[in-house]
């Protein structure tokens, strides 16, 4: 599986996953010459159900990332016949897959010869697709659903009162924030960090949070998240005034870096899921006010996730866009190589920084974890005094239940837990 995964051949979206396993650079070559393997030398099979690896760097926490879902095992069924997979999955959790059509529903039933700990406490689960949350949140109240997993921001103001005590909003793992292209020299000029900054400033995160989100979002104040702890890396102010809303100060900063670049920002952001319109029109504002200029700052919305993605991965962005960033595993690293290290994989922003690369590589190198996570810190503060991206608010995992359910909560990946959900 890992070897299907990092073969370039094979397009895998989760490739980099393998990136720090020895030999990665034969089957996927980063430099766009030719494949040269099939399989990662740095795996080695010692057993019916054992294989050891070898890293092409140090990195002290590599085992604390094998929980993602990159790492996962397939079936043999994957390889042999993958078109019938493709139609009907193979997984290896506590249920199997009854039926699924592509883009509207998987049905999956409870497994009873499943041998882990985490076994099914109900009989099975319909996972239902909707182009629309809003939708799905009517079908709830309706009694048409029994789970939303993402309360629609226009409906949060009315989900307590609607649910009552099944309405769940727990702190999650993820960050929105504002990314720039870094490949336009316009926002790689000397001062612009200045700009960047300024715009911090110029955000009225409590506010935001507050009438937009009801409060299932906190403003940050750092590049991480709390569900880390103070001791996996998150520290509260790491931003320190940078992060507070001062107008005065955006607009000092802003005239300093040498203003807006070309007078206006406008904010890319996909249209289709997670009410971004609603929270972009409403940082618009409040730059726009900060500003005392009603054309400072206006949303640019793109239709579609997918279109978004591919505009990004083109490097299409010619000013800042919505970045979301849900953690893979719970790390301090996490937060920061994937996003701001040099050409790392989801750096969409080309972002790069001698001092923070070798900081990160420091960090990684390190096997005891407070040291490890000082260094993490130190890489971050470099983040923070470039402005590479603007830290917005963390988002809580936001759900609701039907009367027939109980012992429903999320994960900490703001994933319902659906096998220790009980019906009746």
């Amino acid at each position: 599986a890992w070897n299907y995964g990092a073969s370039l051949k094979n397009n895998q979206k989760n490739a980099y996953f393998f990136g720090y396993i020895d030999g990665y650079d034969k089957p996927h070559p980063e430099d766009g010459s030719k494949q040269s393997a099939d399989t990662l030398s740095g795996l080695k099979v010692t057993g019916e159900q054992t294989f050891t690896v070898k890293l092409n760097q140090k990195f002290s926490t590599f085992p604390d990332t094998l929980g993602y879902p990159a790492y996962a095992p397939l079936p043999q069924a994957f390889f042999n016949d993958h078109a019938t997979w493709l139609q009907k999955p193979v997984g290896n959790g506590p249920y199997t897959i009854d039926s699924y059509t592509k883009g509207s529903q998987m049905a999956l039933k409870k497994w009873d010869a499943y041998p882990g700990p985490d076994k099914a406490q109900n009989g099975g689960v319909t996972l239902k697709v909707y182009t629309d949350n809003n939708t799905a949140y009517t079908d709830l109240l309706a009694g048409n659903l029994d789970l939303v997993d993402d309360v629609p921001a226009a409906q949060l103001k009315n989900a307590k009162s609607d649910l009552g005590d099944r309405y769940i909003n727990t702190p999650a793992g993820i960050i929105q924030t504002l990314a720039f292209p870094f490949y336009d020299k316009k926002w790689n000029a000397a001062g612009s960090e200045k700009v960047r900054t300024g715009l911090s400033r110029a955000i009225n995160r409590d506010q935001i949070t507050e009438t937009i989100f009801q409060k299932t979002r906190t403003p940050a104040t750092d590049w991480t998240s709390p569900v880390l702890g103070k001791e996996g890396g998150f520290q509260d102010g790491l931003c320190g005034d940078a992060c507070d809303y001062d107008p005065a100060a955006a607009k000092k900063l802003i005239q300093e870096g040498g203003g807006l670049p070309g007078g206006q920002i406008k904010i890319t952001y996909n249209a289709d899921t997670g009410s971004h319109k609603q929270w972009v029109d409403a940082v618009c504002n409040s730059i726009n006010n900060a500003l005392d200029n009603d054309k400072a700052c206006v949303g640019n919305p793109v239709g579609t996730f997918a279109d978004f993605r591919s505009q990004i991965t083109a490097k299409k962005m010619s000013g800042p866009f919505r970045a979301g960033w849900q953690m893979d595993y719970p790390l301090i690293q996490n937060f920061l190589q994937p996003l701001y290290y040099t050409n790392a994989s989801s750096n969409d922003g080309k972002w790069s920084n001698k001092d923070f690369d070798k900081l990160v590589n420091e960090a990684n190198a390190e096997t005891d974890t407070t040291k490890a996570v000082a260094k993490f810190q130190e890489a971050e503060k470099v983040v923070r005094d470039n402005m590479a991206a603007i830290p917005l608010w963390y988002q809580n995992g936001s759900a609701g239940y039907s009367e027939r359910l109980s012992n429903v909560k999320l994960n900490p990946f703001s994933v319902p837990v659906y096998n220790e959900i009980k019906v009746g």
